[in-house]
């Protein structure tokens, strides 16, 4: 059975920023906060082929950490403050940061997972490492 074309799918970045479904762009992608749905509403899509793991958190740990310590660094040598205004500053920066960037991150995940037809990869040598056909 061919698939349906759909002229309005959006890029992994566009469904990652609209957390909606990979191949419509319309449904939504999430049932909670980080839990997804199981198929789209729209199109119908079964997301059980999804699974970003630790990925998101990983990117969004790293990307987030390194921004705001580069944040708390130029500050602290530019204006020097007391160490209360980092301990106020800098922990609900990471906090804020970290929950404002995980959906839209991880719908990105789930949506190249998607459009490049990511899966668990095989091995193609029946088990052996030094398949060759010959010797079948």
């Amino acid at each position: 059975m061919a698939e349906a074309s759909y002229p309005n799918a959006p890029t992994p970045i566009r469904a990652g920023l609209k957390c909606c479904c990979p191949r419509c762009g319309e449904g939504k992608l999430f049932q909670g906060f980080l839990k997804l749905a199981p198929a789209c509403e729209r199109c119908g899509l079964d997301y059980g082929f999804a699974d970003p793991a630790d990925g998101p958190a990983f990117f969004v740990m790293s990307g987030v950490g390194i921004l705001v310590t580069a944040v708390f660094a130029w500050v602290e040598v530019v204006y020097r403050p007391p160490m209360w205004v980092h301990l106020v500053t800098v922990f609900p920066g990471f906090l804020l940061g970290c929950l404002a960037t995980l959906r839209p991150v991880k719908s990105w995940l789930v949506a190249a997972q998607y459009i490049n037809k990511a899966e668990e990869g095989r091995f193609e040598s029946l088990g052996r490492h030094d398949f060759d056909s010959r010797r079948l």
